[in-house]
């Protein structure tokens, strides 16, 4: 097996022309004809994940976050990034990431949300292309009161905690959902005619939201983690006897913290 054998399933599913222009999916560190003997799955790359690989006699990473993101000005070992980039390329261990192209396909992290909260009738919410596009928008199988959705979503993401701004008057119908930070497409939300709008990363200053549609930020992590589920068994339904695994750690690797 090779790195690009892996790679070439995964742009099946995800194609890397379809990210985002400021995003850096794709091979980060290794060559596409490296041999492979396992892959790990997780959202983050970090230095503890790579002695993961390593101890569990994986040489590829596969992860929904790219390791190298804004840019590298220097590879320091003090440094989150540049400690696993060095532990990576000292242990020859292969980085792939697929995010925003794994965001924009219909079975990727918006689906698996909206599958969290049973929703139907799915449309992509920002749509670049027939069938590619960031977000979806459905429908709950009941009108529920604000108060009750807004604990659907608490639920369904296990979260211990949910910020939400003022509550709508009236059922919620209509969801729209992003996963990861996506207060961009607040507008498209608003546009299809959502009651609620689920994602992450919401800022202090849209929480002001205008009459008839409430904001609900269920995490970063918590929003995007079913993806590696859905990597996993992609890769699985390929190649069903390789050494496919997920991180160990993958329950306990959000790196916010909740003091309750």
């Amino acid at each position: 097996m090779k790195v690009r054998d892996i790679i070439a399933v995964l742009d099946e599913f995800a194609p890397e022309e379809i990210q985002e222009k400021w995003d850096n999916s794709g091979l980060q560190i290794s060559s596409p004809d490296q041999e492979v003997h396992g892959v790990l799955i997780a959202l983050d790359c970090t230095v503890s994940l790579v002695r993961e690989a390593l101890s569990r006699g994986c040489d590829m990473l596969v992860t929904h976050h790219p390791l190298i993101f804004g840019g590298l000005h220097s590879i320091r070992p003090e440094d989150p990034v540049g400690a696993a980039v060095i532990e990576a390329v000292k242990g020859g261990v292969a980085v792939y990431s697929a995010h925003t192209n794994a965001d924009k396909v219909p079975d990727g992290v918006s689906g698996a949300m909206a599958k969290r909260l049973g929703l139907t009738n799915l449309r992509i919410l920002h749509e670049d292309a027939p069938g590619v596009g960031l977000g979806v928008v459905g429908d709950l199988p009941l009108p529920l009161p604000s108060e009750e959705a807004l604990e659907l979503v608490k639920r369904a993401f296990g979260l211990p905690v949910l910020r939400h701004s003022r509550p709508v008057e009236g059922p919620v119908s209509t969801v729209a959902l992003c996963g990861g930070s996506g207060s961009s497409l607040i507008e498209d939300a608003i546009a299809a005619g959502a009651q609620m709008y689920v994602c992450g990363d919401i800022s202090y200053h849209h929480f002001f939201a205008p009459q008839g549609i409430m904001l609900a930020d269920a995490g970063h992590f918590e929003t995007e983690v079913d993806i590696v589920e859905i990597f996993y068994g992609i890769l699985r339904k390929k190649f069903p006897t390789f050494a496919l695994l997920i991180s160990q750690d993958i329950k306990t690797a959000n790196p916010v913290r909740y003091k309750l």
